[in-house]
């Protein structure tokens, strides 16, 4: 760093560390800059290296700044009682026939992170936080034991090198055949191999014999509750009951950036198993806001936004604000957002503990978009309030058939539709719709699995590929609204009253995810007996919801008929969209009514000199031989917005030129 010159502000130094017993240590590359990196060194020990940054760039020096955590100097490298792991996190099922080998260009989309007591610990959490339907990193019975498979997948990593790795050890190949095609370092090796070994031990117990200093050591090491009684063949619910009974519980501990040498004033908390509770309850009435987890296609800093400004409208009301989240790229999981941050996996288990241990006056889940919403049933089910719009609201819109019905009660149009189970099933209810198809899976995100199907053929690859990945799914029929424009409406509603936020208009025809879509705030090409349409199906169906809080609406155009596609009771992606448009605070509005306001108490004033376009950007230059052709299923990994003043910008005419191409296909 001293010899590039004189600069001041964060740094980023990479090294390579040879594999073998020599330990050689080259430096790659050195860039004088904060980095990705710097963020997940923040969250990892309670630094703020970007806000130091910025001061010592304007001419402070470290000697004379204080460090916001303990008050002392901001000149002293942080010290650490616990381990944070760093796990990344794939979408290559977004992009059928890509190279999925892991090489010298980033691929992920994000990441999580997990701090725990030992190795173990964090490992466990960030594989948990990961969201890819596993429990953890093993004991979910989900291992690969096909030798040939893993030695493949171990020489030409991908995005389960991890878990390959976990499971050709409990395959019994030796360590150097692995360490030969990893080159991963033996310590880590041991590490995974411990767990293993205490997995074959809890194995050999029931729930009734398991030993408690078994138990809780397999606790100790980041085991959930379902993971344990994976091994001991019960339910979660047994574990968590026997644990409890036993005294084994979850303690928080502070992230203080010192390891206890200097009190710290700054709430920010993780889990452990031991037995001193850093975590103080205090006597206020309390929020919990679940994040969303880590970022990916369908999924990223846009449930972010929408979640700070949530914590920040429970603040004004004098609530005391806690989150809950994994992703270290978040200004939601920044150590000053929320009164207190508890980094822990949105994972059941913790979420239960924590809120057992706050005792909230409820829980806000429309914010954080599906990763919080998949909690929803858990919390209805334990009685925890899910404060603005009810859990049997948000299911009824998910659930596509009872959603139908509720349509077709209210008198709105929707395409005719059909939930299957099989394939025949699906091919007898084509017959009765008609082709084109939009075949579907229940309860996804970003148009997970979703393709338009124009035969029979087409149909039965379809279902029976969704079938094979999801193999409970409930799979939905739409026929296809071919050529139709797509719309869709974000609003808030109080249970009496409904405003709308915003319009938009998507340039692409439908049966282009919306996510992918250009679209245009406010409409430019709607008609206004269309307009009027959108409007009323709007209020009637927010208010059918009993909607307290955001609710989004996508709607498919025809022969000036407006069809309803589907309805979220919840923070959309296009939310910050429209509130950064028309310069309006709209989610810190809709929070203050999940928890009682009434829309009339705010005055909606939205102002725009001509048009937004949400336009949506791509990352297939890190994926050069996939389809990049556009669909049902989302494939953006971003997205910007552009300004326009009038429909003649040459930005505007090109993408509507575009449109004009799709339509005549």
């Amino acid at each position: 760093m001293r010899a590039i010159g004189d600069f001041a502000g964060g740094c980023n130094v990479q090294f390579a560390v040879s594999p073998d017993e020599k330990e050689e240590i080259y430096a790659i590359e050195i860039n004088p800059r904060v980095s990705r990196s710097s963020a997940l060194a923040s969250k990892a020990t309670g630094y703020p290296i970007a806000k130091i940054a910025s001061k010592l760039a304007i001419g402070y020096r470290l000697d004379e700044l204080e460090n916001p955590i303990t008050g002392t100097s901001a000149f002293f490298e942080p010290t650490l009682d616990y381990v944070i792991v760093k796990v990344p996190r794939w979408n290559f099922d977004k992009f059928e026939g890509s190279d999925r080998r892991l090489g010298v260009q980033m691929k992920s989309v994000g990441e999580t992170m997990g701090i725990g007591r030992s190795f173990q610990e964090a490992l466990q959490k960030a594989c948990q936080s990961l969201e890819i339907k596993r429990n953890g990193l093993g004991a979910d019975g989900k291992e690969t034991t096909d030798v040939a498979v893993l030695l493949e997948s171990l020489a030409n990593p991908s995005w389960n090198r991890l878990f390959h790795v976990y499971d050709a050890i409990k395959a019994g190949i030796p360590f150097k055949k692995i360490q030969d095609l990893t080159r991963i370092d033996i310590w880590f090796l041991r590490q995974i191999e411990d767990m293993i070994l205490t997995e074959k031990e809890v194995e050999k117990y029931t729930l009734d014999t398991i030993p408690r200093d078994l138990l809780f050591e397999a606790k100790q090491k980041g085991y959930a509750d379902r993971q344990v009684a994976h091994l001991l063949r019960c339910l979660e619910s047994q574990v968590y009951k026997k644990r409890n009974e036993l005294g084994i519980k979850r303690v928080y501990k502070l992230v203080d950036t010192c390891a206890g040498e200097f009190p710290a004033k700054t709430p920010y908390y993780y889990s452990t198993f031991e037995e001193e509770n850093e975590s103080v309850r205090s006597d206020k009435q309390k929020i919990i806001v679940l994040g969303s987890g880590p970022n990916r296609i369908g999924q990223g800093i846009e449930f972010d936004y929408c979640c700070v400004h949530g914590v920040l409208a429970a603040k004004e009301l004098g609530y005391e604000t806690i989150m809950i989240n994994c992703n270290p790229e978040t200004v939601s999981t920044d150590f000053d957002t929320a009164d207190k941050l508890y980094f822990e996996p949105v994972f059941w288990e913790h979420i239960y503990d924590i809120i057992l241990h706050e005792d909230p006056v409820g829980v806000i889940v429309q914010l954080g978009g599906q990763t919080a919403l998949k909690i929803a049933e858990k919390l209805d089910r334990y009685g925890i309030k899910v404060i603005g719009t009810s859990f049997e609201a948000l299911d009824l819109a998910e659930d596509r058939e009872r959603f139908s019905t509720l349509l077709r009660d209210l008198g709105i149009p929707y395409p005719k539709f059909a939930g299957v189970n099989t394939a025949e099933e699906a091919i007898t209810t084509s017959r009765e719709l008609g082709f084109p198809l939009l075949v579907r899976p229940s309860y996804v995100l970003g148009g997970q699995k979703m393709k338009i199907v124009i035969n029979e053929d087409e149909l039965e690859a379809q279902v029976l590929d969704i079938l094979r990945n999801m193999p409970d799914n409930r799979i939905l029929i739409d026929h296809f609204l071919d050529g139709a424009i797509e719309a869709e409406s974000d609003s808030i509603c109080d249970g009496e009253m409904v405003r709308i936020i915003g319009i938009m208009e998507h340039i692409e025809p439908a049966g282009i995810h919306s996510g992918d879509s250009n679209a245009v705030l406010p409409p430019f090409d709607l008609s206004e007996k269309v307009i009027q349409q959108i409007r009323e199906h709007t209020h009637k169906i927010a208010l059918a919801l009993k909607t307290v809080g955001l609710v989004n609406i996508q709607f498919a155009i025809k022969d000036e008929v407006v069809y309803v596609i589907e309805a979220n009771p919840r923070a959309s992606r296009t939310v910050p969209f429209i509130a950064k448009a028309y310069g309006e605070p709209y989610v810190n509005w809709a929070t203050k009514v999940m928890l009682g306001a009434k829309l009339k108490d705010f005055h909606f004033k939205p102002h725009l000199d001509g048009y937004a376009i949400k336009v949506p950007v791509f990352s297939f230059d890190k994926f050069p031989n996939v389809d990049k052709s556009l669909g049902p299923e989302m494939k953006s990994t971003g997205e910007a917005i552009y300004f326009i003043k009038d429909l003649k910008d040459p930005f505007f005419r090109q993408v509507y030129g575009e449109r004009s191409m799709y339509l005549s296909r």
